[in-house]
């Protein structure tokens, strides 16, 4: 099973992206329709030739919903730290140790010649991409909180 990554034109954002730049600009919204990230649509937002300020308005809405999608998050940790729940303030930090345990169980299973065990391709990558996911939000998020708390003070 072969999971295909969408085209950034299906995504939330690039379906509100696609249909504003084909307002302001049909030629400029079929440009970023192949586009599959955000950067590949700023990036042809600005190889276009459409006018500087459209390229500006564009790139200005992709820009301000990614940074609505991130403070959604941080919104949602922050609800979760003040729960009374146990597990809601805990999931980051037992997702982590789940991650690296797995991880380094499965290197240590795979290394091991006398032990038929190996990871593949697809997994090694995927787990990969997870592991730096959850560790560079785990701590980025806790750095976060920890200079907010800082400021305020």
């Amino acid at each position: 099973m072969s999971k295909t990554k969408k085209k950034f034109a299906e995504t939330t954002v690039g379906k509100l992206l696609f249909g504003a730049a084909s307002l302001v600009n049909p030629t400029l919204g079929n440009l970023i329709s192949g586009a599959s990230t955000p950067a590949e649509a700023i990036a042809a937002i600005g190889k276009s030739d459409a006018s500087s300020e459209d390229k500006i308005k564009l790139q200005q809405l992709i820009f301000e919903q990614q940074n609505k999608e991130m403070e959604s998050i941080t919104s949602r940790w922050q609800a979760d730290s003040m729960s009374d729940s146990w597990l809601s303030k805990n999931v980051r930090p037992l997702v982590l140790v789940w991650c690296i345990v797995i991880f380094s169980l499965a290197g240590i299973l795979d290394s091991v010649e006398s032990i038929p065990f190996h990871i593949g391709e697809t997994w090694n990558d995927t787990f990969e991409k997870v592991m730096m996911s959850v560790v560079l939000a785990y701590f980025g998020g806790r750095s976060g909180e920890k200079a907010a708390s800082l400021l305020k003070k």
